[in-house]
């Protein structure tokens, strides 16, 4: 980024003609460096500042010492289960749930044959819409290991701003919990959804969204759609075999991932990232907090996992440096926060 900023700088001295002792102060070190290559001078490089900052481009790929991953979400996953399989992956406080790596990965797996067995295929949008619960971690990682593309919504989205995202991405499936504290989701749903109430549950047909055919309830039967166990039950021999061969085709450089802006300038604009993209964020963010060394780190994680913050900083961090994570409760609560750092250390 440094290239990028100073190269920017550079432009508005040369435009006023105030290219001045300052400005001078400010590439001077740039010039004096002795072992800089030549090839810096017109090629990013990521260990030091280019000579002559070049960046032209909104994407390029520069030279480091530090080899990127090309691995995809759920490689990075299995790696991890292959050397700490009995190592806790995650806690959930609240829930009493506490799962190893390789319990982790093994729940991964019926869910994402599960999916594949209600008729999701490679690239549909499947709206992930909740607090943090464990179902939310399965569903990034199963997601990903079936080439759906997750749509994180926001879990305080109203129903014009659900409606919105849905449709502006065109999600085929959707899963939530029937409400969380004031947020009533499967009421919103049929809200928009009118249709679901007599629809069958594989096969919905909406007006105000075209696209989605199937809500998935975390935790409650409701009409028209299916609980989540029925998907974790429909993942059968045949549709595991059918997400073994599928990890043959998966590219890391696959869109995997939907994450929304905040929307305070304009509508939510929904960016499209890739395993690529996600896996090397969480492996170069889990560098810079130690992970790479610490041993055994445990990870207090009250973020929401919609967000970047907590599904790649925590989630992705956790399949690529085999960290532990903690989660405290559903939604943000101070106490609860406090209360896991003590008990779970």
């Amino acid at each position: 980024m440094i290239p990028h900023i100073l190269s920017s700088s550079a432009v508005v001295f040369r435009n006023k003609g105030i290219l001045n002792g300052a400005a001078k102060r400010l590439r001077g070190p740039w010039f004096c460096r002795s072992k800089v290559p030549a090839a810096a001078s017109r090629h990013i490089h990521v260990d030091y500042p280019p000579i002559i900052p070049s960046l032209t481009t909104s994407y390029a790929h520069g030279t480091s010492s530090t080899t990127l991953l090309h691995t995809t979400v759920a490689e990075s996953l299995l790696r991890t289960v292959e050397k700490v399989p009995d190592r806790e992956a995650a806690v959930f406080v609240h829930d009493g749930i506490s799962k190893t790596f390789a319990q982790l990965q093994h729940d991964v797996d019926q869910v994402a044959a599960g999916l594949l067995a209600i008729g999701l295929k490679t690239g549909d949008r499947l709206g992930m819409w909740g607090p943090n619960t464990y179902e939310w971690l399965l569903m990034q990682f199963a997601t990903a290991k079936a080439g759906i593309i997750l749509v994180a919504v926001n879990p305080a989205y109203q129903l014009l701003e659900v409606e919105f995202a849905l449709r502006k991405v065109g999600c085929k499936a959707v899963v939530c919990p029937t409400q969380f504290r004031t947020q009533k989701y499967c009421e919103m749903l049929r809200k928009l959804c009118p249709e679901i109430e007599t629809s069958s549950p594989m096969d919905i047909k909406s007006a105000r969204l075209p696209d989605l055919r199937t809500v998935v309830v975390l935790d409650s039967r409701q009409p028209g759609m299916l609980h989540f166990d029925d998907v974790v039950q429909a993942g059968s021999s045949e549709f595991m075999q059918q997400l073994q061969a599928l990890q043959r085709k998966l590219s890391f450089d696959d869109p995997i991932n939907i994450q929304f802006t905040s929307g305070t300038t304009g509508y939510p604009k929904g960016a499209t990232l890739s395993h690529h993209n996600i896996v090397n964020n969480a492996y170069f963010v889990g560098k810079r907090m130690g992970y790479s060394w610490r041993p055994q780190p445990r990870i207090c994680l009250p973020v929401p996992m919609y967000h970047c913050f907590g599904s790649v900083g925590g989630g992705l961090c956790m399949a690529v440096h085999g960290i532990s994570l903690v989660y405290p409760s559903p939604g943000y609560d101070g106490k609860a926060n406090l209360a896991a750092m003590e008990s779970e250390r």
